[in-house]
């Protein structure tokens, strides 16, 4: 038997319903809160509902500086210390981020946990409603079937009664054979009771047998109907399990992300230890730079005294 459609308005109000109630809202929740439907669908449905009111924050992201070439021209030493304290932030926010997202997984993962063992736990409940459903059915099968066996019991009775009666009509005819007018009346009236019970008798005959085919009709489809919610059951339970391998799976997705994050964040430090060695090693650079060119101009000096000397010796 295929579960009922209801509109999705009337599945939100239910599951808003049970929300001020102070119950969980589940598959079969909803589905004993609107009379029917697909405990799947009807979740599906409340789940969008949620999802469409709920708001998404955008995480800020962090930047790596672009033009390192022209600022290592001008580096300082103070640079170089930004530079590790920019490396240390960037490590932390990394590791932030890898924390809160982990943190979310797991989150996320609990709550289908929960949601799923509430599931099984509404379906186990509808299971015992029908089965409970089941057993009323099997209860009123019996008494019809008793009532059925009355009424074979008293179409019994009634044909003794006609036997009977038939005896003493025999017996009166043999015993008063002379009064045959007064007998031929009484064995007409005996035939028309014999035709009214046997009508009486053909007419709960045929009520018996419709009141049984009819009981047989209903039986099978109330079992159609157990047989149906039983296999959705079963495929709930079945989905729910699937549901919880898949949050698992992404728990040790999220556990492998957070290895790899730690692991760049290592990298990062060691980018930053080989930049603070390069700026050093232009410091040392432009020191001996700056001493050559102090250098130079005492040089200078020194050829210009050297080419003066021999003009005053001329002169003399």
């Amino acid at each position: 038997m295929r579960p009922a459609e209801f509109p999705a308005e009337a599945i939100i109000e239910a599951g808003q319903a049970l929300q001020a109630a102070g119950r969980n809202v589940t598959g079969f929740a909803l589905r004993q809160k609107v009379g029917g439907g697909n405990p799947t669908r009807l979740r599906q449905v409340w789940d969008e509902h949620l999802a469409s009111n709920s708001v998404a924050q955008a995480q800020p992201v962090a930047e790596l500086p672009v033009e390192v070439a022209e600022e290592v021209a001008n580096v300082t030493k103070a640079l170089t210390e930004r530079i590790a304290t920019l490396a240390v932030e960037l490590n932390g926010k990394a590791v932030k981020a890898a924390e809160r997202r982990v943190a979310e997984v797991l989150r996320t993962a609990g709550e289908q946990r929960e949601q799923a063992e509430r599931e099984l736990a509404d379906a186990a409940t509808t299971v015992d409603d029908l089965e409970a459903t089941l057993d009323e059915t099997k209860a009123e099968v019996e008494t019809l079937t008793n009532k059925l066996a009355e009424s074979h019991a008293h179409a019994q009775a009634q044909a003794v009664e006609l036997a009977q009666l038939r005896e003493r009509l025999a017996a009166s005819e043999q015993t008063n054979r002379a009064d045959t007018e007064k007998h031929a009346i009484e064995l007409a009236r005996a035939h028309e009771a014999a035709e009214r019970l046997r009508a009486e008798l053909e007419a709960l005959r045929k009520s018996s047998a419709a009141e049984l085919d009819q009981v047989r009709v209903e039986l099978a489809s109330v079992k159609a109907t157990a047989e149906s919610d039983l296999r959705h059951a079963r495929e709930e339970a079945r989905n729910h399990q699937l549901a919880t391998e898949q949050a698992n799976a992404l728990l040790g997705q999220a556990r492998e992300e957070l290895a790899q994050t730690r692991k760049q964040s290592s990298e990062a430090r060691e980018e930053a230890a080989r930049l603070r060695g390069q700026v050093e090693a232009i410091e040392g650079q432009r020191a001996e730079l700056v001493k050559v060119l102090a250098e130079r101009p005492v040089a200078s000096e020194k050829g210009a005294d050297k080419a003066e000397k021999p003009a005053g010796k001329g002169t003399k």
